[in-house]
């Protein structure tokens, strides 16, 4: 047996970062934006000026890449940030495949620019290898996937996608903001490149606007990616930093215990009255469930979408009358949250009318299951 604490000993003690000054068991908050130099003007310190990385940012840098088993991390003011600094790194005219059905801020924004013509765009629908196949060409710079895909919960093979990036010599970028690194470790599968937003799991208490980006490798691309970082000013606050070492902290429990919920919650549900589906991928008749199993070690999240009788009016119904789950847009916290997904995505959105979007958080899994049959009641009202 290896004397090496395992990742969550290592995540919970933040990688045993006890302040050497005071000796306190939590990480201090460095807050300085500038850095004092001596009479030669040489830096006292490491620091020089807190726009690319601050200790604070570099403590919660480090973490992220143990977590992840990557090199380097870097953190973002946002998941958004954290993507546009990657298809800022695609070459002018660079060609691009992504999801037909993923995050849909990052499809539009991939969108935006193939219409400014900054890029070609192909996308496929997740999980689709010969239709990923078939797009995948030698001038393909970057294949985006997500998985599980927000908000069906179709799961893609990382390896397999992986192998076919690598064939015609792109970059594989993982969107795993709904499978954290407790659970699923993209890079080691294949993935060149992952994406959190860790405003959902990682930080996992609805009060930190962050985003991370982790390498399989530091290349030309990552130096550039850091190049982006650094000139656009893409930094949480120092403050936002020490929030998310703060969750981080407890990440392992946290999703155990919501994907634990979310798995009796998917199975309770199946056949109930009111649903036409139940998409949760620990299900057995999930059809990216084999694949989930393999690439979701440690519970498949939070994350159910349900395909409420009625149409969208019965879903907006069903969305309204929660009592215990919140109705807002986000993922991934402690609190139990709805969403009637369409309207929040608009009219041009593949997701179904009637799909409804569940976050489950930490409250008893049997109250969320009460409050999800008497909203089924007033859906059919």
């Amino acid at each position: 047996m290896s004397n090496k604490p395992t990742r969550t000993t290592l995540t919970v003690q933040a990688l045993h970062a006890i302040d050497e000054i005071t000796g306190a068991v939590i990480p201090p908050i460095h807050p300085a934006t500038t850095y004092a130099r001596d009479a030669d003007n040489q830096l006292i310190g490491e620091q020089d000026y807190r726009r690319p990385s601050g200790p604070t940012e570099k403590q919660a840098a480090r973490v992220l890449a143990m977590l992840e088993g990557a090199p380097e991390a870097k953190l973002f003011s946002s998941g958004m940030a954290a993507i546009t600094a990657v298809i800022e790194s695609v070459p002018t005219g660079g060609h691009v495949i992504a999801q037909t059905e993923m995050y849909y801020g990052a499809k539009l924004l991939m969108q935006r620019a193939a219409g400014k013509k900054r890029i070609s765009l192909n996308l496929v629908a997740p999980g689709d290898l010969h239709a990923l196949t078939a797009a995948a060409r030698p001038d393909t710079d970057l294949i985006w996937i997500e998985s599980p895909a927000n908000p069906s919960w179709a799961v893609v093979d990382i390896a397999k996608t992986a192998d076919i990036a690598h064939a015609v010599g792109a970059t594989l970028a993982v969107d795993s903001t709904c499978a954290p690194p407790c659970t699923t470790q993209a890079l080691a599968l294949g993935a060149d490149i992952v994406m959190h937003s860790a405003t959902k799991y990682l930080n996992g208490h609805s009060d930190v606007l962050a985003g991370v980006l982790a390498t399989r490798e530091v290349n030309e691309r990552w130096t550039e990616i850091g190049e982006i970082h650094s000139k656009t000013g893409a930094v949480p606050g120092a403050f936002e930093t020490w929030l998310l070492i703060r969750g981080l902290r407890t990440l392992w429990v946290r999703f155990e215990r919501q994907s634990t919920s979310a798995l009796a919650i998917a199975e309770a549900l199946q056949g109930a009255d009111g649903l036409e589906a139940v998409l949760y991928p620990g299900l057995a008749d999930h059809p990216g469930h084999a694949i989930a199993a393999r690439q979701m070690t440690n519970g498949f999240g939070g994350m159910l979408s349900l395909h409420i009788a009625g149409g969208y009016e019965a879903a907006a119904r069903f969305a309204a009358s929660t009592r215990i789950f919140t109705q807002a847009t986000s993922l991934g916290g402690v609190e139990s949250l709805v969403e009637h997904r369409k309207p929040i995505e608009g009219p041009d959105s593949p997701v179904a009318d009637n799909l409804v979007r569940l976050s489950v958080g930490l409250e008893d899994a049997a109250d969320l299951l009460v409050d999800i049959r008497q909203a089924l009641r007033h859906g059919r009202i």
